[in-house]
């Protein structure tokens, strides 16, 4: 599907579904301002667009396919980019409960096309808000890619507030619960945070490097803006790295525990094992088949039993004064 919105800077006014026949038209005011939106279009509508504007092949081939980390391709008079929005869904059963979705954005001097597999909130905030006020259209084609990706980052905050919220209820929960609850909760969150750091890393690097520096170039007036989304990505990614470690570290107590149980077990276990031992013996040694001297007196089996409880009661007071139990 392909959805167009256009703003008139003569007239300051945004047009939706315009004819992209008249691109040329369209596009000969530098001021103005031409998004192209497409979502889960076919080859045939990704090569329209392509050959509309003369897209290089090796572009367009990223967008029919899945790419991994977000990156930046600088051709001759457009940027090409590639970012990927969180979907969040933790009650998921048959799939991960986070997963990516790859959006593909192709901007020039006075466009810009968006290309996503399936229709994204942070997308659709941004048109909503651009069919009522002009403001952010007229600020050109980059103050659109910020708002997109703002939108992007914007909607991990949530996220890594749910996980903060998970990571308290885990602390707690694993001195009062064991076994596959805790350790899939564990891993849950492992995989969910790896994917995090994966996405927002690359994106952190295309927007600015540790001497401020852009991998493409940025108006003055929309700098700041650029900047105020890297100290965003900056503060998901430290809650991110701090809560990888306090998850490596939980896990580490976790294990502790487990093998403490385990030990405390076969402590108890080894010693039921040497109490029994001479107790087989004696009667093994009293239940043979054959006369044995005491026989005949009465008290013959308590005076037997006796001595099995006080041998079992010495074994526990040694055990106990080595510190054994």
């Amino acid at each position: 599907m392909i959805k167009t919105y256009f703003y008139d800077k003569d007239q300051d006014a945004m047009f939706h579904d315009v004819d992209l026949s008249q691109k040329d038209s369209l596009l000969s005011n530098p001021n103005s301002l031409l998004w192209i939106d497409l979502y889960d279009c076919s080859a045939h509508e990704l090569n329209y667009i392509g050959d509309l504007f003369d897209f290089h092949p090796l572009a367009l081939e990223d967008c029919l396919q899945l790419n991994p980390r977000a990156k930046v391709d600088r051709y001759d008079d457009y940027n090409f980019f590639v970012f990927h929005a969180l979907r969040y869904f933790e009650e998921a059963e048959e799939e991960d409960e986070i997963s990516s979705i790859e959006l593909d954005v192709f901007m020039g001097n006075n466009y810009i096309v968006t290309i996503h597999p399936v229709a994204l909130a942070a997308v659709g905030k941004v048109a909503r808000i651009s069919l009522k006020d002009t403001e952010s259209s007229s600020r050109g084609p980059e103050h659109l890619l910020y708002q997109i990706v703002d939108n992007i980052v914007d909607d991990c905050f949530p996220i890594i507030s749910r996980l903060g919220e998970r990571l308290d209820d885990l602390e707690d929960d694993i001195f009062l619960i064991r076994g596959r609850k805790i350790t899939e909760e564990i891993l849950a969150l492992k995989r969910t945070l790896i994917l995090l750091r994966k996405v927002l890393i690359p994106q952190r690097r295309i927007f600015g490097n540790i001497n401020g520096h852009y991998s493409f170039l940025v108006n003055e007036d929309n700098v700041p803006y650029f900047l105020d989304l890297v100290d965003h990505l900056d503060n998901i990614l430290d809650t991110a790295n701090t809560y990888r470690d306090l998850l490596n570290s939980t896990t580490e107590t976790y294990y502790s525990i487990i093998n403490g149980r385990t030990s405390e077990i076969i402590t108890v276990l080894t010693i039921i094992s040497i109490i029994m031992m001479p107790l087989t013996v004696i009667t093994g040694f009293f239940g043979m088949n054959v006369t044995i001297p005491g026989s005949e007196n009465p008290l013959y089996m308590w005076y037997i039993l006796m001595g099995m409880a006080a041998l079992v009661i010495g074994m526990l007071a040694f055990f106990s004064w080595r510190n054994w139990l």
